[in-house]
C-alpha cells in the first residue's frame, strides 16, 4: 500500500513539475496566432505577410523582445473558407492560449473571427482582408485592421478615374463580401466625383471560377469605354492571365486594385497585360526613402525577393504589437487594445497612424498603371499618383451611423 501511495505522490509532483515548467514556459513569451490561406492562389498575398512579419519579429526577439518576453507565433492554413478559419480561431484561443490573433486574407472570414475575438475578448489585428464592415458596421474595441479597407480602396479609384476621359463602364467581379463591396464603393464614390457617368451594365462570378472568357467576351459586346474589375486575392492573377490571353486589356481599359502590386505582377513575369489601371499601398521602388531602401534591403537579403505591400504589412503588424506591448506595460488584452489604438510608428511608407476613432490604419494609396521596364522580369507601375490618407478614411460620422444600425 504504502510503495501504491509513494507511486501516485511520485507521479503527482511528477506532473506539478511538468505543469509548472509549461506555465513558466508560457509566462515568458507572448504568443501569437496567424489564420491566413496558406494553399491556392491567395496564398501569394499571405506568405509575403508571414516573411515580413518574421522578418520583424526576429529582429525584435534579437533585441530581447516585449517586457522580456519573446513573440513566438504559431500559424493555421484556413484555405480561404470560413469553417475552417474560424475553428481554427476557436482552437488557437482555446487551446493554443495566444495572446492575439492576426489573419485573415478573406473578409468573409475576418467578419467571423472578428466576431469570435469580440466575445472571447482577444485582440485581433486584420492584415489583409479589405471590407469595411471590419472597422465599420462590425467594428470594436479588440479588431483592428492594418490595411486599407473597401471604402478607401473606393476613393482612391474614383479620384483617379474621375480625371480620366471615360464615361461609360461596365462592373465585373467576384460574387462576394469583397468584390461586391469594393464595386459598390468605386461606383458610389466615382458618380459623386463625375456625375455624368453610366453603368452599362454588371457581371459576376463565383469565387474560384476558372474560366472568364465568356464574362470578358459579353463586356466586349457592350462596347464600353473602361472596366470595373473587382476581384479578390483568388481571382487577381487568373483574371489577368485571362485579360492577356484575350486581348482584353487592349480593346477596354479596366481597373483594378492591387493590379500594380507586386504579388500580382511577380508571378506572371512579362506575361502579365500592360495598361491595367492599379492601385497599392506601396512599391517596393516607390517612394524612394533612406527607410524603405533599408527596408528592401533587409527583406532582400533574408527571402532573396523584392517585398511586396503584403511583406510591408507584416513588417508593420508586427512592430505595432511590440510597441503596443510596452506602451501597456503587461501583457493584458484590454490595455493592448487600447495602446494600440491610436498609435502611431514610422515605416518604411512613412508615419502610420491607427484611427483611435475606429481602429484602422491610416495608409497613403497609390495608382499607376502596368507596364514593362528595362531592368525588370515582371511589369511595374508607372505613372504613379500618390492620394494621401487623409482624403481616403471614412468620415468618424460614417463610421459612428453604421455601428449605430
Amino acid at each position: 500500500m504504502r510503495k501504491i501511495v509513494s507511486a501516485f505522490t511520485f507521479m503527482c509532483v511528477i506532473v506539478g513539475l511538468l505543469a509548472f515548467g509549461s506555465l513558466s514556459l508560457a509566462a515568458d513569451e507572448i504568443k501569437i496566432g496567424i489564420i491566413d490561406t496558406y494553399s491556392g492562389p491567395p496564398s501569394s498575398y499571405a506568405l509575403d505577410v508571414l516573411d515580413g512579419f518574421k522578418l520583424a519579429l526576429n529582429k525584435i526577439n534579437a533585441g530581447g523582445g516585449v517586457l522580456g518576453k519573446k513573440i513566438t507565433f504559431v500559424t493555421r492554413d484556413d484555405k480561404f473558407k470560413v469553417d475552417l478559419g474560424l475553428t481554427a480561431a476557436k482552437e488557437l484561443i482555446m487551446r493554443e492560449n495566444v495572446n492575439i490573433l492576426v489573419g485573415t486574407i478573406n473578409s468573409a472570414v475576418t467578419l467571423a473571427v472578428s466576431d469570435l475575438a469580440q466575445k472571447e475578448k482577444v485582440p485581433f489585428l486584420v492584415t489583409y482582408a479589405k471590407s469595411s464592415n471590419i472597422t465599420g458596421a462590425k467594428g470594436h474595441k479588440f479588431v483592428f485592421s492594418m490595411n486599407e479597407n473597401t471604402e478607401m480602396i473606393g476613393k482612391a479609384a474614383a479620384i483617379g478615374l474621375a480625371k480620366r476621359p471615360f464615361v461609360n463602364y461596365w462592373i465585373a467581379g467576384d460574387d462576394y463580401e469583397y468584390g461586391h463591396a469594393v464595386a459598390d464603393a468605386v461606383w458610389n464614390h466615382l458618380k459623386k466625383l463625375k456625375p455624368d457617368v453610366k453603368l452599362l451594365g454588371q457581371s459576376w462570378w463565383k469565387v474560384g471560377e476558372p474560366d472568364f472568357t465568356p464574362y470578358i467576351t459579353s463586356i466586349l459586346s457592350a462596347k464600353p469605354d473602361a472596366a470595373i474589375v473587382a476581384t479578390g486575392g483568388a481571382g487577381c492573377i487568373p483574371f489577368l492571365k485571362a485579360a492577356k490571353n484575350t486581348g482584353f486589356n487592349e480593346k477596354v481599359p479596366f481597373y483594378m486594385h492591387t493590379a500594380t502590386e507586386l504579388s500580382t505582377m511577380k508571378p506572371l513575369g512579362l506575361d502579365a497585360p500592360e495598361g491595367v489601371i492599379g492601385t497599392s499601398n506601396y512599391y517596393f521602388y516607390y517612394p524612394e526613402t533612406p527607410e524603405n531602401k533599408v527596408f528592401v534591403e533587409e527583406f532582400k537579403k533574408a527571402y532573396g525577393r523584392d517585398p511586396s505591400f503584403g511583406s510591408l504589412i507584416g513588417w508593420f503588424t508586427a512592430n505595432f504589437i511590440a510597441k503596443s506591448y510596452e506602451k501597456a506595460g503587461k501583457v493584458d488584452a484590454e490595455k493592448f487594445a487600447q495602446a494600440l489604438s491610436g498609435m502611431t510608428i514610422d515605416s518604411p511608407a512613412g508615419k502610420l497612424t491607427v484611427r483611435q476613432q475606429d481602429n484602422q490604419l491610416m495608409l497613403p494609396m497609390f495608382m499607376g498603371v502596368t507596364k514593362k521596364a528595362p531592368g525588370y522580369d515582371f511589369l511595374i507601375a508607372t505613372d504613379i499618383v500618390t492620394i494621401p490618407a487623409e482624403e481616403l478614411m471614412p468620415s468618424i460620422e460614417d463610421i459612428k451611423k453604421v455601428r449605430e444600425k
